[in-house]
């Protein structure tokens, strides 16, 4: 039997209701075996998270329990550098996966970006894009600011059966936007209450004493 194995990177600073949704949505359209949430260390094209790794690790355990399947995993974390899905990728590689057992989940205003990326368009070739819906971007849109991909875009079900070449698999379907809700609106105060004092704790670093005078 071959794997199919969900792949459902990013900062998760914090994790919300439409990562959650984005690996759902994969892992059922696709009959994915496994979902593995895999925190970045240093995100290439946005700013550094704010929550330390251990936090936003928590987040991302937190985010799996219950859900078969789902595991988090540090993947990137170990190594002090930027984190490139190409890198990524390669690791699970090394591991014995090969391209037709991987299915990165990604969300369709994400993926309209993939041409700035690290090793594109050799990229497509490493695992299945599993490309859902956004609010506000449905995957139909990819067509039209992607033309030259649209050769390689399928729509689910994809056949179950022998290795085949990566795909970019567009999966339209509703998911939330950056929402928390229940738990996760409990740790959205702990993100936000982090964030308050490592900022104050910067100014106050930052700012000379009120009484200090001119500086020389």
């Amino acid at each position: 039997m071959s794997h199919r194995i969900g792949i459902l990177g990013g900062s998760f600073d914090p994790v919300h209701n439409g990562h959650v949704d984005l690996g759902t949505v994969a892992q059922q359209a696709l009959d994915l075996t496994r979902m593995f949430v895999i925190p970045s260390h240093t995100p290439p094209h946005r700013p550094q998270p704010i929550a330390s790794s251990f936090h936003r690790f928590a987040m991302a355990a937190m985010s799996v329990a219950g859900r078969p399947g789902w595991r988090a995993v540090d993947l990137e974390l170990r190594f002090g550098v930027l984190s490139y899905t190409s890198s990524t990728l390669q690791r699970f590689r090394e591991r014995g996966y090969a391209p037709s057992d991987l299915f990165f989940v990604i969300g369709a205003d994400a993926f309209s970006d993939i041409e700035g990326w690290r090793d594109y368009p050799n990229i497509l070739d490493a695992a299945h894009f599993a490309v859902v819906s956004r609010p506000g971007f449905p995957v139909s849109e990819l067509s039209l600011r992607l033309p030259q991909l649209t050769s390689r875009m399928v729509r689910p079900p994809v056949d179950h059966g022998a290795a085949m070449e990566p795909l970019i698999i567009l999966i339209d379907a509703p998911t939330a936007g950056s929402t928390l809700r229940g738990a996760w609106s409990r740790v959205a105060i702990l993100v936000s209450s982090f964030r308050w004092r490592r900022c104050r704790w910067s100014r106050s670093r930052l700012s000379p004493p009120r009484d200090a005078g001119p500086s020389p």
